[in-house]
């Protein structure tokens, strides 16, 4: 996430990743972030969120020097608060990066994540597995093996942003 969003946005200097504290699974996230922004020459701040003001107070904070960006991860307060967090990074003409496919297509800038009907298939398998008398102990544990990159070219085009051809290759969807 924080490599595509440096191609898009090749002056950027830092990088906030706003996640759920409360989810044990983000903080191994929150260092994989952390590792890549290193690599990439990025400073990567965590912005710990439980609720709207704290989202507001984050990117309030965050927004006051030039050269910065976000990296929003999956949870339940960034899904029900989508809408807040896209009109602030709007707003502040921040580039951001999102976990699902529906942050693009509602007006940001760009998405990288797994494709939640595939998971949905794949949870779907289980359940038949285990109605036809499989015991779920014996499943196994499946991994996401799709992830769909969605770029919206307006919302890049709002931020001055010029998308790399070698990005728009990748994507799987582009959104005029």
């Amino acid at each position: 996430m924080v490599e595509i969003l440096k191609e898009l946005a090749p002056r950027l200097k830092r990088v906030a990743i706003i996640h759920n504290p409360a989810q044990a699974p983000q903080l191994g996230m929150l260092q994989a972030i952390q590792a890549a922004a290193q690599t990439l020459g990025l400073a990567a701040i965590p912005s710990a969120i439980r609720d709207a003001n704290e989202i507001e107070a984050a990117v309030n904070v965050f927004s006051h020097e030039p050269g910065g960006g976000f990296v929003v991860l999956a949870n339940p307060i960034t899904n029900r608060h989508r809408g807040l967090i896209l009109k602030l990074m709007t707003d502040r003409q921040l580039p951001a990066i999102y976990p699902f496919r529906y942050f693009a297509e509602e007006g940001g800038l760009v998405s990288y994540g797994v494709d939640a009907a595939r998971q949905f298939y794949q949870a779907a398998s289980c359940v038949d597995l285990i109605i036809k008398g499989a015991k779920p102990a014996d499943l196994p544990v499946q991994q996401p093996t799709k992830f769909e990159l969605v770029i919206n070219l307006k919302s890049a085009r709002t931020l001055g942003l010029t998308v790399p051809s070698a990005l728009l290759a990748r994507a799987h969807e582009i959104i005029e």
